[in-house]
């Protein structure tokens, strides 16, 4: 029953926020993706020049939802996420440059990515139901079947993405390291579940999402 529960208030939470994905959507400002593509051209030593990154710690931002993208720039901008490459990259940049280049890092497509056959079974297990007996909500929830995230609410896309640099970023809500988010609740959402996460268990979700497309 506990298990149902976190499952299902999960799902509620997912689709009160696909809901009102269309009306804020309508609503979000829009960037120049081909002012976008010229002004991106010092992102593509880390995120590659299609947002596909090579580096296996960096994200890949192609297809990354613009309003996540331009969040986590505004985010690095004032100081609230720290990053030694990411913060001095971001310090220069204004509003309508941010909104540029998300949208034509938004538009690119991501390259898909496989998870290690050996950490499927478990990660599905914790993206699909969460861990009933730690009180972890299913993952699937904010981010989708697919990994697909939600843009208004701010929920990046997962599928595909650097299992390295997921499984990095768990361990940076859990230690506290990453300990803003332009979103208040996702940031004490997501290190709350962080928290009750070993390392084995991130990594396994980790690959898992890696290998979602």
């Amino acid at each position: 029953m506990k298990k149902l529960t976190l499952i299902l208030c999960a799902l509620l939470v997912s689709h009160l926020a696909y809901a009102s994905e269309s009306a804020h959507e309508a609503a979000a400002p829009v960037g120049d993706a081909a002012a976008g593509k010229t002004k991106a051209t010092t992102c593509a030593a880390c995120h590659g020049a299609d947002g596909n990154s090579a580096i296996a710690e960096y994200p890949n931002i192609a297809g990354q939802h613009a309003s996540y993208i331009v969040a986590q720039l505004k985010d690095f901008k004032a100081g609230d996420r720290q990053n030694p490459l990411m913060s001095p990259m971001a310090a220069p940049l204004s509003e309508q440059d941010m909104l540029d280049v998300a949208a034509y890092f938004s538009g690119q497509t991501m390259k898909k990515n496989a998870a290690a056959e050996n950490l499927v079974a478990k990660g599905q297990s914790i993206y699909r139901s969460g861990i009933e007996a730690k009180g972890v909500p299913a993952c699937i929830a904010c981010h989708g079947p697919r990994g697909s995230g939600n843009g208004p609410a701010l929920y990046p896309r997962l599928g595909s993405q650097n299992a390295a640099y997921v499984e990095k970023q768990l361990n940076d809500y859990k230690s506290g390291a990453r300990a803003a988010d332009s979103d208040a609740n996702t940031k004490v959402m997501m290190r709350q579940i962080a928290q009750k996460l070993s390392a084995d268990e991130m990594k396994a979700v980790a690959s898992y999402v890696s290998g979602l497309h």
